[in-house]
């Protein structure tokens, strides 16, 4: 028994002439006749009643039709499934992002663009530092992640710069340096830093350490927090002070005071890039990336 078999007998229950349904499904009518009698034979049972000039379903054959338009309504609907998931329409995506990406503008607008577009596709977001988003990808537990550099592309991972913005100091209120215009790395040599986690040699941790190395100290580091936002509460509570991008001016600013960086700090910037698997890329993926300027597909198979 095949799918054919089963629409054969639905043209001929709906029409109840064999030599109509023929015609309607573009068959001669002996063949049909045929095939609709092998169909009762493997069933055992007779669908339809066969009197001169007459043709009626039998009561088995009634219900038969029903469940077989219920199975051929399946089989159409997994058919518009499997091709709304190959365009990406519908299915999962799941979306890595450092917990200062979330401040971007061009990540939340990206997301609510998908979303608005996109409604079918069941995002999954996920938070944590750099080191541990590359990780997911490469386990394929995530499809795209938003990372802060030192990242590059590999076989396995395509790394894009999306954009760049200036590191700023947060001090807490009242700190000596809090109505400074600007102040440079090398007058934060003494200061105490509280600085994010610092798992793997990647990230925005990495490039303050080294560019306060380069500046001819390493900084005193009195505490490590697991996010910046963390970070940022605890400068507010006199721990000590921070570097950190200028998108986190929104967060307590009342309790903090951001000062730019000059000299040598004033080229420190916070970059924040697009990471995806370069093999095994999902449709939902692919159009979340044809939503970003610059990054477009680049899958190999």
């Amino acid at each position: 028994m095949d799918l054919r078999h089963l629409r054969y007998f639905v043209v001929v229950a709906e029409e109840l002439h064999f030599t109509k349904a023929a015609q309607r499904i573009g068959i001669a009518q002996p063949p049909l006749t045929f095939q609709i009698k092998a169909l009762e034979a493997e069933l055992g049972v007779q669908l339809f009643d066969r009197q001169p000039g007459r043709v009626t379903l039998t009561e088995p054959g009634k219900i038969y039709l029903e469940e077989v338009r219920a199975i051929l309504e399946h089989v159409r609907m997994a058919a518009l499934r499997c091709q709304l998931s190959a365009q990406g329409v519908t299915g999962r995506l799941n979306i890595g992002f450092t917990e200062s990406a979330s401040f971007r503008g061009e990540v939340t607008s990206t997301l609510h663009r998908y979303r608005s577009l996109f409604p079918g596709v069941d995002i999954s977001l996920e938070e944590n530092r750099t080191g541990p988003l590359l990780d997911s990808l490469r386990q394929g537990r995530i499809d795209i992640a938003f990372v802060r550099p030192p990242t590059n592309s590999d076989d396995e991972i395509r790394f894009v710069l999306l954009s760049t913005e200036p590191m700023v100091v947060v001090v807490p209120k009242g700190h000596r340096m809090e109505s400074r215009d600007a102040v440079s790395l090398e007058e934060l040599r003494d200061e105490l830093f509280v600085l994010y986690s610092r798992t793997t040699r990647s990230g925005l941790p990495e490039m303050v350490l080294s560019a306060c190395e380069a500046s001819g100290f390493n900084p005193k580091v009195v505490q490590y927090a697991p996010q910046i936002s963390s970070t940022i509460n605890l400068v507010a509570g006199g721990l000590g002070i921070s570097i950190v991008p200028a998108c986190m001016r929104s967060s307590r600013s009342d309790d903090v005071r951001y000062i730019p960086l000059s000299g040598d700090g004033a080229n420190l910037v916070a970059s924040l890039g697009l990471a995806h698997r370069v093999k095994g890329l999902s449709p939902a993926a692919q159009n979340l990336l044809k939503l970003i300027p610059g990054v477009g597909v680049h899958e190999s198979h």
